[in-house]
């Protein structure tokens, strides 16, 4: 015990110390945070550059626009885990992986989608959209 009228010792040290962990704890969290959300842009990317290249080579059927997406993807860092072509359309599923903090993977997949524009819009009527020669 402390005789009265003597000022604390050390709890100054205690609190630096909580604040510093603290710090340290909210810096690991972001840096996780922020390698999550680079490795959702790297699949996003890898499945939108892979599914481009590959739907370039659809015309020449599915074996030839997969290979070349599964070439672009793994060029990106993902790895291709599905490929549909159907007739001019390509669909392409990538997964990447992703380390937010050292001891713990996790695997981002992203999906991508190239074609030609399956609906085209109606014919507008006069007076519709905006035009004013109807009226």
């Amino acid at each position: 015990m402390r005789p009265r009228g003597e000022p604390d010792r050390g709890a100054a040290s205690i609190f630096m110390l909580a604040a510093g962990l603290f710090l340290v704890a909210a810096g690991l969290a972001g840096a996780a945070i922020g390698a999550a959300r680079l490795g959702r842009q790297q699949a996003r990317l890898a499945a939108d550059l892979g599914v481009l290249a590959g739907a370039a080579k659809a015309i020449y059927g599915a074996e030839v626009a997969c290979e070349r997406a599964r070439r672009f993807v793994a060029a990106n860092g993902g790895r291709m885990t599905a490929c549909t072509v159907t007739g001019l359309e390509m669909v392409v599923e990538v997964t990447v992986r992703v380390e937010p903090l050292p001891g713990l993977t996790r695997q981002v997949t992203a999906a991508a989608r190239a074609g030609p524009v399956t609906a085209l819009p109606a014919q507008a009527e006069p007076g519709q959209l905006g035009d004013r020669r109807g009226r």
